[in-house]
């Protein structure tokens, strides 16, 4: 008898920790994929909060982070895009906030150097 109830929590934590995870990475990986649209040569902060938003839904959207938003910031050198929302929860009240952000540097057209050149 005393055993069952130590099999469904160590369930339920297991899963639990499975949902964190897997929201934490579509996270990131959302942050990173708004990031280069961001700091892309035209880019600006809407094409990377739009870049990340639209990863959020195609990676399932708000079963996987639940009250998802972006946001981002770009300087003349870099480009940063952070992605909040909530992990889904098998744990009645208990909503773990998730924050991820990226950064990249901004890419710059160049003039070409020559050798022997000042």
């Amino acid at each position: 008898m005393i055993l069952l109830p130590a099999l469904f929590a160590v369930l339920f934590v297991g899963m639990q920790a499975a949902l964190y995870y897997h929201a934490r990475t579509v996270a990131i990986a959302a942050a990173q994929e708004g990031a280069r649209a961001a700091g892309a040569e035209h880019g600006r902060e809407a094409d990377g909060v739009k870049a990340a938003n639209d990863f959020i839904d195609e990676a399932g959207g708000h079963d996987v982070l639940s009250a998802a938003a972006a946001s981002a910031d770009r300087t003349e050198t870099e480009a940063t895009v952070t992605v909040t929302g909530f992990s889904l929860s098998v744990i009645p009240g208990w909503n773990v906030r998730i924050t991820q952000s990226a950064t990249v540097p901004v890419e710059q057209l160049t003039a070409p150097t020559t050798a022997g050149s000042p």
